[in-house]
């Protein structure tokens, strides 16, 4: 039996758009504005924006918040069959966690072209060592999550 799930991309938008409004939240914090959202069987199952510096914790990026948001939710570590949809493309750090949680899926807004790792890097999920493929996306939003990282560091250099 498959564990292949059927995606309904008209969704892609609006999980999108839940993502960036966690990072309209991690921004009002002062954190770099980046949200992640994981949806399992079309509803969503973790939330989590970019809260190193007010967690005091190097690894709470969005993704790692919301992945471990719903692995205790659904009490399990492993994530089969689910989609991360994440504003900015993820570092490697944040890759190895997508592998090792086994999301299914990765739909994220814009490149991260100092330390992304789906293609401004390098491309770690293509990596034959991998032992689980992750199906990446890129460019969902793109101009809006880019304007809003660009928003954010413009008005903290001034």
């Amino acid at each position: 039996m498959s564990r292949i799930q059927i995606i309904d991309r008209s969704q892609d938008e609006r999980f999108m758009r839940e993502a960036l409004e966690l990072a309209r939240e991690g921004a009002a914090l002062g954190e770099v504005p980046v949200g992640a959202v994981l949806v399992q069987g079309g509803q969503i199952v973790g939330r989590g924006f970019n809260c190193p510096i007010s967690r005091r914790d190097p690894s709470a990026h969005a993704e790692m918040v919301a992945i471990r948001a719903a692995a205790a939710s659904l009490d399990n570590y492993r994530l089969p069959g689910s989609t991360l949809y994440v504003t900015l493309e993820p570092c490697s750090m944040c890759a190895g966690l997508i592998v090792h949680a086994r999301v299914q899926r990765v739909v994220y807004g814009t490149t991260e072209p100092k330390a992304g790792v789906a293609v401004s890097r390098g491309q770690f999920f293509e990596q034959a060592f991998l032992n689980h493929r992750v199906l990446i996306e890129g460019g969902l939003l793109a101009e809006e999550c880019g304007t809003m990282l660009s928003a954010f560091f413009k008005a903290r250099r001034a």
